[in-house]
């Protein structure tokens, strides 16, 4: 069985659903991706509770339907694959500051339509979509696409950016949109280090060291 553990390799730095689930994978800003957390259903289900997709009930239901339909499960997930991919292909071009392709934003539209069929308005202090009546193996999907549209249709696109570290996109919440980095406990103390590391092999023997950043 999955553990927190295996999932929680990707921090939710996203700000985002949609972009948190194309974070599921992780590498070199430029190149392929060298960890990737999605590797079967069970992960899929267990990082959705991870990431507040799921509720911990919604998920042992899942679990349960997954093992009666070990067929269905593999479907369900392949389909989250090709989900990671087409969203990816979405968030990717914003961030670089170039618009999607059509046709993703084509596969998008379809599969928001899918997710609302599937879903009800629930009423809080407002009313908002939920999937809690929906027992189907692609169940954490919906939710996930569903954010990608949100973000789309209601947030501001040019806050939408890449790590300068690693592959992972992001949502800049900042005030001046300053946010280069997908963690400073991560990206950001690593090309800290590297500067302070570079410094010190160009300066000169004798020179005092720089001021701390």
């Amino acid at each position: 069985m999955e553990t927190v553990e295996d999932v929680t390799r990707m921090h939710l730095v996203g700000g985002n659903l949609a972009l948190d689930f194309i974070n599921t994978r992780t590498g070199p800003p430029v190149g392929p991706s060298d960890d990737d957390v999605l590797t079967g259903y069970p992960e899929l289900v267990a990082w959705g509770v991870y990431a507040g997709a799921l509720t911990d009930t919604e998920a042992t239901v899942l679990r349960r339907l997954s093992r009666d339909d070990p067929d269905g499960a593999h479907a369900a997930f392949a389909r989250a694959l090709r989900t990671r991919d087409y969203l990816d292909e979405v968030f990717r071009p914003l961030a670089a500051g170039r618009d999607p392709s059509t046709s993703v934003l084509a596969r998008l539209r379809d599969d928001e339509a899918d997710a609302l069929g599937h879903a009800q308005l629930e009423r809080g202090s407002r009313f908002v979509w939920a999937w809690r009546d929906d027992h189907t193996l692609a169940r954490p999907l919906r939710p996930v696409v569903h954010a990608a549209v949100q973000l789309l249709a209601t947030g501001t696109l040019d806050r939408i950016k890449g790590c300068g570290g690693c592959r992972f996109i992001f949502n800049d919440e900042s005030k001046n949109r300053s946010r280069r980095w997908c963690s400073m406990d991560d990206c950001g103390t690593a090309e800290k280090i590297r500067r302070y590391v570079a410094a010190r092999r160009t300066r000169a023997p004798g020179d005092r060291p720089p001021p701390a950043v």
